[in-house]
């Protein structure tokens, strides 16, 4: 019984994955196939004297060279999973989200998507279809393998809430956003700049500019809306494309963020310096930004920025 009983024949021999609704026969059948068992007789007999037959738990379980048969029954019959890592950052769609956290885990990317645009299902945790993004903060996650669509979503919603710790309230609180308001801004001052102490700058104007009841005009919002990120120069012709997304036609914040913001961008948008800011551009060099009060300035900024696409020809 506490011999060595299982043999690890190669990487993919240590993981044993056991969906819903398997039964016994089907985990002892996959063992036998990947050449786990020593003695699949000796396995067999003590996995019934131990009643796993009826205690058999889907998941994710690791299988290490040597064990015995009564160590692999234990983990098995306790549903001891090896948990699942899923880190995420970035990302522009539901779409993305689905089948990154579908490749990680059981649960099937379609499901997971119509779930984060399921009106109904939405409206129970505060959320649209377009704000369903909000709730996926960047960072690594660890999940049971066989957690389900739902279950996925819902424990998101907890790692959501405890993001917004009393200090994110009060910031909060202090400049009349939502939550939902400060990830919609954040996700747009993500897409500005990689530049981490540029983001606080940024997230100033952008402020600045709500507070004055002006538009955004933010650029990423129009790559958004024409649904093409590698767009390096925002033509005219692009400005008056209709969409709800639109910040150089439509007042205000969008309807939803355009990505998944990093808790630093979140926080440059609730911890913003105060400043007199409006306006910023891509400098010369094409990495760093000019930032302007005035419009003037701003202009003169603007059409250094433009000369130098000129003379690099970037048209587009």
């Amino acid at each position: 019984v506490f011999k060595a009983g299982v043999a690890v024949p190669d990487e993919d021999a240590a993981q044993l994955y056991i969906p819903e609704g398997c039964t016994y026969d089907d985990v002892f059948s996959d063992l036998i196939r990947k050449g786990c068992l020593l003695y699949p007789e000796t396995f067999d007999h003590l996995a019934h004297k131990m009643h796993y037959d009826r205690h058999v738990h889907p998941g994710k379980y690791t299988l290490t060279e040597g064990m015995s048969n009564r160590e692999l029954l234990l983990m098995l019959r306790s549903g001891r999973q090896t948990p699942v890592r899923i880190t995420w950052h970035h990302l522009r769609s539901v779409a993305r989200l689905a089948g990154l956290v579908s490749r990680k885990l059981a649960c099937d990317s379609l499901t997971l998507d119509s779930l984060l645009r399921d009106e109904a299902f939405l409206a129970t945790l505060d959320q649209t279809p377009q704000t369903a993004l909000s709730l996926f903060i960047p960072n690594t996650y660890q999940f049971d393998w066989n957690t389900s669509a739902e279950g996925c979503v819902r424990r998101m919603v907890a790692e959501y809430r405890n993001f917004w710790t009393a200090e994110r309230e009060t910031a909060r609180t202090a400049r009349h956003l939502s939550q939902t308001d400060v990830i919609v801004l954040a996700s747009i001052v993500e897409e500005e700049t990689n530049d981490k102490a540029d983001r606080y700058t940024v997230a100033g104007v952008y402020l600045n500019r709500l507070s004055r009841g002006m538009p955004l005009q933010a650029d990423p919002t129009v790559r958004y809306a024409l649904g093409d990120f590698t767009v390096r120069r925002i033509l005219t012709e692009y400005l008056s494309i209709d969409s709800p997304y639109n910040t150089y036609k439509r007042a205000g914040l969008p309807p939803g963020p355009i990505c998944t913001p990093s808790p630093e961008s979140i926080d440059a948008v609730l911890f913003a310096p105060d400043h007199r800011y409006l306006y910023f551009c891509t400098a010369p060099d094409l990495k760093s930004l000019r930032f302007a009060s005035t419009l003037q300035e701003h202009n003169r900024n603007a059409a250094a920025y433009r000369r130098e696409l000129d003379r690099r020809r970037i048209f587009k």
